[in-house]
């Protein structure tokens, strides 16, 4: 009767770590999808202000917006897959962690399975961060440029702006 016990104890401690990592994936995700948010509350503002009445500054306030609706697409469009791919990560996690069960039950040796699914999930989750990474550098580019706009009265940085 022990016996049994142990083999359950032991899978169930193989099954922690990857554990970890989906409750990691899932603060991952949530993080996503509230940055996926944002940016799309911004397209909807933007669009509401190109479809209503004309915008203060004309012509060329309009195009501005556009530019930063083509950026606010390319950010949705990076996040989205970042969230494609983490969920799709949480799912292969899921499946070790069912296959490490079922192989304990069934006594099949499925340690081979194991791995390569765990490596599957490891890979779309490094590609996932790796969107979240170009989004995060789409969303500072276009920062940088606007903050080119305020010229001489760009905040000090360093050991001369304590100075001053």
């Amino acid at each position: 009767m022990a016996e049994p016990l142990v083999g359950i104890a032991q899978t169930i401690q193989l099954a922690v770590t990857p554990v970890f990592l989906l409750t990691a994936i899932g603060t991952i995700l949530n993080v996503l999808t509230a940055r996926l948010g944002r940016v799309v509350d911004r397209a909807r503002a933007l669009e509401d202000e190109l479809t209503g009445p004309p915008l203060p500054g004309g012509e060329e306030r309009r195009l501005v917006a556009l530019d930063d609706l083509a950026v606010l697409d390319r950010r949705m469009g990076a996040v989205n897959l970042a969230i494609a791919l983490c969920t799709a990560s949480a799912f292969l996690v899921c499946v070790v962690i069912s296959v490490l069960f079922i192989g304990e039950f069934t006594r099949l040796e499925w340690g081979q399975a194991v791995i390569w699914v765990f490596l599957a999930a490891l890979l779309l989750l490094a590609f996932g961060l790796g969107l979240f990474l170009a989004e995060i550098r789409i969303a500072l580019t276009t920062v940088r440029v606007r903050a080119g706009l305020l010229g001489d009265r760009r905040p000090r940085t360093g050991r001369g702006a304590r100075e001053a």
